[in-house]
């Protein structure tokens, strides 16, 4: 590759501050709001690839043709200004400067009133690209105390720094949690945190990539990580912090958010491709319903594995084997009225000898080898097969109708986006591109995206006024504004928990913010009664909580695998089932003001250097700190809570302990070791038997603690699915708890017009001095009331 190191500044154009590299490369450096910069890079007088699908500032939804690389739309674009002084371009806009050095080239980014860069390029050598080939890096400098997180659904410990990772996506049944890479996601995006604050850069291109964190250390340029691409645009956002909350909110905000999936999807949900794949699946399910209701089991999903659409041993798209189920909407009737949503699985890859190929083909929707004029070829699961072109309008069409004829139509509620990681390795192949056809070596993350994407759409017409929920295994940044999804197919071990663990961290770091584990591990050998136990524990208390296996010897994860351990799994249910109210509050601020749901313990406690080291622990939204147990034949473990004002509360039974310090508590099997932080109001049900909120008659807000300043918390309520939850069917509750002369105060103020199906909030307390005086405006659509003491929970 050719070094561009030497930079002629050409003017303004625009937002743009626009320089000549050499070899007919233009790079352009532009301030798009006060905390966020980009830098593009013009090869040859034009893009690679001129549009993307990634960038949604604000939800600013791009169309299936893809957003235009030069749209600027979005944006409030500040004033900035330019001076050239001492050899170098100075852009300068409210909260952000860039100085531009002409030789050797890089840019050095500044936030208002620091002297110091908090992002620098590289002195020796910043930039390069191919004239060969599409190959391009882009190189910075690195202090040797930052540290590096995010890079989407990326394994090891929480910390990156040392590590190289493929951008890239395959389909890694069964990976090691600690070492495989790559995964499913292509999602080139860094959040670094160090002595100068924190900082973001994402990169918008869909190609294949690598992210280099500092693993490779070279003698003449100092420390560095870099970032390379084999062929598309040097496209990258900066994103200024400068704290991780501030760079992580503003990533979600710079995609489009996260997608407020209905409250049902937050329920236990169950699949198995060993039900769907057995000759009698249709009485299994029944069989499955009878189970949970004799075991007290919930469950609000059931999600068919692609069994379902067997014919033989093999799996395809949109049909339906009537051996297994002879009245496919009978099933998913017989479900509902069971409580339990019906999900399906689909497969982008109709296989050589799909029952609809030709039509496929003869309507030109798969992706093609532009070499043969043919359909690209790739390996799938069961042999040889075509994938489908989102780009292609048509083939768009052709899903969508398959979508609604084949399930839809039968009652299926929420399409499951599986296996669509594009693996389709031929140079030639070539998308369509909406008309304007591109290889699809630039953009294979896009095709997942556009899947889900296109899922998300048709469920919402199908089912206009109720918030669709899609999932989906691959994709791009923006992923995320219309599906869940989780960390994939794990090993069923002791070490996946522990590093399930720092990658779900690091993917809701990335914008992932509904995201979850195959409780139990899907791949390997079925689980002891301790780790299945300990797998529901850890589970638990993520978004998503779904239990899917495939076993070898036909033995699938089930609640009640283990008669042994039934109680404790029953239990560890009942206590994400009595958080609801908190979660679906979490999953509405994550929707609602970009912030994860889970996250590392540093995120909420930046100023305790002993957090940022916690790895074994998280964070269920700003109050619960959450440490599962992760180690077998272990009944207690060690906790470190962080320096806070009135310390911590466990959740259990109450009990205070102070802050910054490591203690050791009890947790036998069945219960999750969870602590309050002072000052916490935690909203609780007693609905543990399902998710209904016409039938979800109680609620208790618990106190933990009262602050000397001010602390806050919501509560926010609906029917559990609607369009409108910004409007006026929701129900708004901001909960402020102060101290006064006269003892605590708690005022509540309401907003929207949704009455829930309770109408009174019990405020129970704990380590609060005194009666509880509540101040609530006499139009509140719920009663507040003092309650018993918060304990027992």
């Amino acid at each position: 590759m050719k070094a561009l190191t030497k930079g002629q500044y050409r003017g303004r154009d625009g937002i743009w501050a626009v320089f000549d590299l050499g070899w007919n490369t233009e790079l352009r450096v532009g301030i798009l709001e006060h905390d966020i910069g980009r830098v593009v890079m013009k090869r040859a007088g034009g893009y690679a690839l001129d549009r993307g699908w990634s960038i949604a500032p604000n939800g600013l939804e791009p169309p299936f043709e893809g957003r235009s690389r030069d749209s600027i739309e979005g944006f409030t674009c500040p004033a900035a200004s330019v001076v050239q002084r001492d050899g170098a371009v100075v852009l300068e806009a409210a909260g952000l400067t860039a100085v531009v050095r002409l030789s050797p080239f890089g840019v050095a980014w500044h936030r208002t009133g620091e002297s110091q860069p908090f992002l620098n390029d590289r002195p020796t050598q910043a930039y390069f690209m191919s004239r060969k080939s599409g190959a391009l890096q882009h190189v910075v400098a690195r202090h040797e105390n930052e540290r590096h997180y995010g890079v989407g659904d990326k394994v090891g410990p929480l910390n990156h720094t040392g590590r190289r990772f493929k951008i890239d996506a395959v389909d890694p049944c069964g990976f090691d949690a600690e070492l495989s890479d790559p995964l499913y996601k292509m999602i080139p995006f860094l959040v670094v945190d160090g002595d100068m604050g924190a900082h973001g850069v994402f990169y918008d291109n869909h190609a294949a990539g690598e992210m280099d964190l500092g693993c490779t250390i070279d003698n003449y340029h100092g420390l560095f990580r870099s970032y390379s691409a084999q062929d598309g645009d040097m496209d990258f956002y900066v994103l200024a912090g400068p704290s991780v909350p501030d760079v992580v909110r503003r990533f979600s905000w710079l995609t489009g958010g996260q997608a407020f999936a209905p409250k049902w999807s937050l329920g236990f949900g169950t699949t198995s491709m060993t039900i769907a794949d057995a000759p009698d699946a249709d009485a299994r399910i029944t069989d499955y319903t009878g189970k949970c209701r004799h075991h007290q089991i919930p469950c609000d999903s059931f999600h068919f594995g692609s069994g379902y659409s067997s014919i033989g041993p093999r799996r395809y798209a949109f049909n339906w084997n009537r051996d297994k189920f002879p009245d496919p909407a009978a099933t998913m009737a017989r479900l509902k009225e069971a409580g339990m949503q019906p999900v399906t699985n689909l497969k982008p890859c109709l296989l050589d000898d799909h029952p609809r190929l030709k039509e496929a083909k003869d309507q030109g929707i798969l992706v093609m080898d532009g070499a043969t004029g043919e359909p690209a070829v790739a390996q799938f699961w069961d042999g040889l097969g075509f994938h489908i072109d989102f780009t292609n309008p048509d083939g768009r069409a052709w899903w969508r109708d398959g979508m609604q004829t084949a399930l839809l139509d039968y009652g299926v509620v929420t399409i499951w986006n599986d296996n669509n990681e594009y693996e389709i390795w031929d140079e030639d192949a070539i998308c369509n591109g909406d008309g304007r056809p591109f290889a699809q070596v630039l953009a294979r993350a896009a095709q997942p995206l556009l899947m889900t994407k296109l899922s998300y759409e048709t469920q919402a017409a199908h089912a206009p006024g109720k918030r669709p929920y899609a999932i989906t295994r691959g994709g791009a940044a923006g992923l995320w504004r219309y599906a869940q999804t989780w960390s994939g197919d794990n090993e069923t071990a002791w070490k996946t928990l522990r590093f399930n663990l720092t990658q779900g961290l690091n993917m809701s770091l990335s914008g992932m913010f509904n995201i979850g584990h195959d409780v139990g591990g899907f791949h390997g050998p079925s689980p002891n009664p301790e780790l299945f136990c300990r797998f529901v524990e850890f589970c638990s208390l993520w978004p998503r909580f779904v239990m899917n296996s495939w076993k070898d010897n036909g033995v699938v994860n089930l609640p009640w695998m283990h008669e042994s351990v039934i109680p404790q799994v029953r239990g560890a249910m009942t206590l994400r089932y009595r958080l609801m109210p908190y979660i679906y509050t979490q999953m509405w601020q994550a929707s609602r003001r970009n912030e994860p749901v889970v996250r590392p313990l540093f995120y909420d406690f930046p100023n305790d250097r002993q957090a940022i080291n916690v790895q074994d622990s998280f964070m269920l939204g700003p109050d619960l700190l959450v440490a599962p147990v992760l180690e077998e034949g272990v009944v207690d473990r060690e906790v470190y809570l962080p320096q806070h004002e009135g310390g911590w509360f466990d959740f259990h039974d109450g009990r205070h302990v102070d802050g910054g310090q490591t203690i050791t508590v009890a947790a036998p099997l069945g219960h999750v070791p969870v602590f309050a932080r002072c000052g916490a109001m935690i909203p609780v049900t007693n609905q543990i038997d399902r998710i209904d909120p016409g039938l979800d008659t109680q609620r208790e807000v618990l106190v933990f603690g009262v602050l000397a300043d001010v602390s806050e918390a919501y509560l926010y309520e609906d029917d559990g699915d609607t369009t409108d939850w910004r409007g006026e069917r929701r129900l708004e509750l901001r909960f402020g708890l102060r101290r006064s002369k006269d003892g605590p105060v708690l005022s509540v103020n309401t907003d929207g017009s949704y009455r829930p199906a309770f109408d009174t909030i019990s405020v129970r307390t704990v380590a609060v001095d005194g009666k509880i005086r509540i101040d609530t405006s006499k139009d509140s659509a719920v009663k507040i009331e003092q309650g018993s003491q918060a304990f027992p929970v």
